[in-house]
């Protein structure tokens, strides 16, 4: 019987895996890693390959969705498949999981530091207070999708924190921009070559939606926080009004940006000790 174990790799380097990844890593005939819809921003492909031992392969988006090499990987011997935070969080391979099941693979799930609670442990602010997250991708000529505003106000309505996922054009053909959208790749050293949304084009974006929707949501006071390269040793966060955020520069990717709800005292304490405020 074959064996597939998804790793999660957490989010700076390659020194953030845990030892148990690390072995299963070790362990694996063959290793893959699924790299465009996120990536270790302090790190690169050559010098994973070294710190684990193994050759780890990139995947395109069409081939891990497929998922044909990984499978066939397992089901001949022992096969890795890494994801940057957590592989069964935010971007989830249940699917992939699932099939492999049903072919007799044997899977196991080794999870790793995940965004969805890094980004509140940073802030200061409660993690269980967090309602639906959302999406703020980039508009491309009249698309310029409103749902996120959606999500924020059925939050805010609860007193929620939402959680904003920024929009990345990653890699081949299957990310380009269509015409009319192109933009200079701001990947850093090691990552798919792109373009990857800041947190300050999304500010910029949720005030546009406000603007086009009209229901006294938001305002350019309205209380919002960034966090950039969020794992690293060094990781930037921000707090303040959407129209300041906008104008910030976080410096190279992944971002994210958080509106809260209701804050506790100790919420609002936290964050002013630990977060920027421009």
């Amino acid at each position: 019987m074959g064996r597939l174990t998804f790793v999660g790799l957490g989010l700076w380097d390659e020194r953030d895996v845990s030892l148990r990844g690390l072995d299963a890593i070790r362990e694996a005939d063959a290793v893959f890693v699924e790299w465009y819809t996120a990536f270790l921003g302090g790190t690169t492909l050559e010098r994973m390959s070294a710190f684990y031992g193994r050759p780890v392969r990139a995947l395109t988006r069409e081939e891990t969705e497929k998922g044909d090499l990984v499978l066939a990987a397992a089901q001949g011997g022992n096969a890795a498949f890494l994801t940057a935070g957590d592989s069964m969080t935010a971007t989830t391979h249940a699917e992939l999981r699932a099939r492999a099941q049903a072919l007799g693979i044997a899977t196991e799930v080794v999870h790793g530091a995940s965004i969805v609670t890094a980004a509140p442990g940073l802030l200061g602010i409660h993690n269980y207070k967090f309602g639906r997250a959302t999406t703020i991708v980039f508009p491309e000529g009249s698309y310029f999708p409103t749902s996120p505003y959606d999500v924020v106000k059925a939050n805010r309505e609860r007193g929620l924190h939402t959680l904003c996922f920024l929009d990345l054009r990653a890699g081949g053909s299957l990310h380009e921009n269509r015409p009319g959208t192109e933009a200079k790749s701001n990947a850093p050293p090691g990552a798919p070559p792109g373009r990857y949304m800041t947190a300050s084009e999304g500010a910029a974006l949720l005030l546009r939606m406000e603007r086009e929707r009209g229901e006294g949501v938001l305002s350019p006071e309205t209380l919002a926080c960034g966090i950039a390269r969020a794992g690293s040793s060094a990781p930037k966060v921000v707090a303040g009004p959407l129209a300041k955020l906008a104008e910030v520069d976080f410096g190279p990717p992944l971002h994210i940006l958080v509106v809260p709800g209701s804050l506790h005292f100790s919420e609002e304490e936290a964050l002013k000790a630990l977060a920027e405020w421009p």
